[in-house]
């Protein structure tokens, strides 16, 4: 019997608002002259307007993944503005980013519309990189991980049990986004990464991975990759350009193949519907 297969090391970045046309392809012509070290999953999710550019601008044989930084739940329709899961797949998306704090502070995302999109990208193929992430307010509480589980539960209600295990969860604290964020440190990202496998062991599944995001750059890469519940890292401006993004790639290269496949969740919970789960948050 062949030994179990290590999680791969998964390393992306969001572009955000960010790059015009030439901008991306510069990005992509730097990146794929370098080779991604074995047991790192590269992704990286451009503005709307760059996905198709990027897509066929990247070798056929490059193992860099594509996200839409969000997409709408339905499949078509009178949406001004907004593009669909579908439109997103056609452009080049394999993942899309859902639920940024950002999303829902400045346009008015709610756990229920997270869990629409969810449900939608699941459907249409696409893996839902699912973001979650306490205030400042809520971590000085220590209120962290009842907080993130609940979002968690949500976003996952329109899931079957075998969903779940196409999810990625990206875990970004909301006080430690932006330029102006404060970093974490692994001592406090640990317990709610484990909180957070818990929360999806408990609903009867394993993510595909959970990675931390919010301020990550090349002085805390490393460290925060020492969490063993820690899959993989989400990266914004630290990786904007070519040369950050592999910097973090080769930093990362030494860690990965080191983590060992989840062991199942002995004793899943009972299922909750959708409809228990808003009555409850």
């Amino acid at each position: 019997m062949n030994p179990p297969q290590s999680r791969p090391l998964w390393v992306g970045v969001s572009w955000k608002m960010n790059k015009t046309l030439a901008d991306a392809d510069r990005f992509v012509d730097s990146l794929a002259g370098f080779t991604v070290p074995s047991g790192i999953q590269p992704f990286v999710l451009p503005p709307h307007t760059a996905l198709a550019r990027v897509r066929d601008r990247l070798p056929a044989d490059s193992p860099v993944l594509l996200g839409a930084q969000n997409a709408h739940w339905a499949e078509e329709g009178s949406w001004t503005g907004e593009i669909s899961m579908r439109m997103a797949k056609d452009a080049g998306a394999t993942i899309v980013e859902i639920g940024h704090s950002e999303r829902r502070e400045h346009f008015g995302e709610s756990d229920r519309t997270v869990a629409l999109k969810v449900a939608a990208a699941i459907t249409n193929d696409l893996t839902p990189m699912i973001c979650v992430g306490e205030p400042a307010a809520v971590r000085a509480a220590d209120g962290a991980e009842d907080f993130v589980g609940a979002q968690l539960r949500i976003a996952m209600s329109g899931l079957r049990r075998a969903e779940i295990d196409r999810v990625i969860i990206a875990y970004e604290p909301v006080w430690a986004i932006g330029d102006r964020g404060t970093p974490a440190t692994v001592e406090q990202s640990a317990p709610v990464m484990a909180a957070i496998h818990d929360v999806v062991a408990g609903l009867g599944g394993s993510p595909l991975a959970v990675l931390y995001g919010g301020s990550v750059g090349a002085d805390n890469a490393v460290e925060l990759l020492s969490d063993p519940n820690t899959d993989g890292l989400f990266v914004g401006r630290a990786a904007w350009e070519a040369a950050g993004f592999i910097e973090l790639l080769k930093l990362c290269a030494p860690l990965a193949g080191k983590n060992p496949p989840r062991q199942p969740y002995p004793e899943p919970l009972p299922w909750l519907s959708a409809a228990s789960l808003y009555e409850e948050h």
